[in-house]
């Protein structure tokens, strides 16, 4: 299940034209750390890659507009409200990431608002999405009605909360959709899945029935997303994991036709294992509506009898792909 705070990522994404430049400071100490670097993205492909120091610390001063940004340690992603002025410090253990987030420093009120409202995402999301759709309903009414007091009786900036609360909206239609999707996805279970017959990249093509006997883990991914991307050494450590047992691994790319080179370069180039097949037809594919995959990555884990086990498995940096795996192996 994707995260609903992903939302905001877009909508927020954006920064203020009518506002000048000025200097940003940003410092952050992290505890277990994914990554020696972190990476800020803002709006106008603005990027600020941030090398961990011998202190042991990410510091940084830009130049930038009053705005909405997102950082990365390449594992994760959240966002962060910025303005020339601020002195942004931030501190978390990447292993427990958005439980940990604590910001001080000029600045921090607004950031310090967002890192809890995707807390408040995740638990709505566990909580919700278990539901039917009357109680559904019940709990994103209530979970906007805490969201605009929050926002509006808060001591924040502006434009953040003018942005913010259109943000909000957004996410709450786009709730509805993935609430919607995930019940469909879980009709799916323990019924035959549909199937694929696309292009290998080791030459010819393969069916899903040429795998029948074994348990399927299908990766969707494309070469142009980041968060796929950021998937690729986890999905390699488990499959090293499970070299020689009962279970085939397949990544099926939805690169469009346009870019077919540039998926059999990408996948030579980084040595990528497993199956490596791409998708006839991109998003249109049979196999990517039947599953009504609207976003990606996306997993998928397949019974060796061809049925669907689960319709959105858990991803390979999850932590809980392995206990999954070798239940079903044992």
């Amino acid at each position: 299940m994707k995260k609903l705070t992903w939302l905001l990522l877009l909508a927020m994404s954006c920064s203020y034209a009518q506002t000048s430049v000025g200097r940003i400071d940003f410092t952050a100490k992290i505890a277990n750390r994914n990554s020696d670097t972190l990476m800020i993205r803002g709006a106008n492909k603005f990027n600020k890659i941030i090398i961990l120091d011998k202190k042991g610390t990410f510091s940084t001063s830009f130049e930038g507009p009053k705005g909405f940004y997102q950082f990365s340690d390449k594992q994760e992603v959240s966002n962060l409200f910025l303005k020339p002025g601020d002195d942004i410090k931030l501190t978390m253990d990447a292993a427990q990431f958005d439980e940990t987030i604590v910001y001080t420093g000029k600045g921090a009120d607004e950031n310090n608002f967002l890192a809890q409202s995707a807390l408040r995402d995740e638990t709505f999301q566990n909580e919700a999405f278990t539901k039917g759709p009357e109680e559904f309903e019940k709990l994103l009414a209530a979970k906007q009605k805490f969201e605009s007091e929050a926002i509006e009786n808060g001591l924040y900036d502006k434009d953040f909360k003018e942005a913010y609360k259109k943000s909000m909206l957004k996410s709450n239609e786009y709730a509805k959709m993935e609430y919607d999707n995930n019940q469909k996805m879980n009709s799916l279970g323990g019924k035959p899945s549909p199937t694929f017959d696309y292009e290998n990249h080791a030459g010819g093509k393969t069916k899903l029935s040429d795998l029948k006997g074994k348990y399927v883990y299908l990766d969707m991914w494309a070469t142009w997303c980041a968060p796929c991307r950021m998937e690729i050494p986890y999905l390699q450590k488990i499959e090293k994991e499970f070299h020689g047992k009962n279970v085939v691994f397949v990544s099926i790319s939805i690169d469009a036709a346009k870019d077919h080179d540039k998926w059999k370069k990408f996948v030579t180039d980084k040595q990528l294992g497993g199956i490596q097949l791409i998708a006839d037809k991109d998003w249109n594919s049979e196999f990517v509506t039947s599953y009504n995959i609207t976003g990606i990555p996306r997993f998928i884990l397949i019974d060796p009898n061809g049925n669907v086990v689960d319709a959105n498995a858990s991803r390979p940096s999850s932590g809980d792909l392995e206990g999954q795996l070798n239940a079903l192996l044992k």
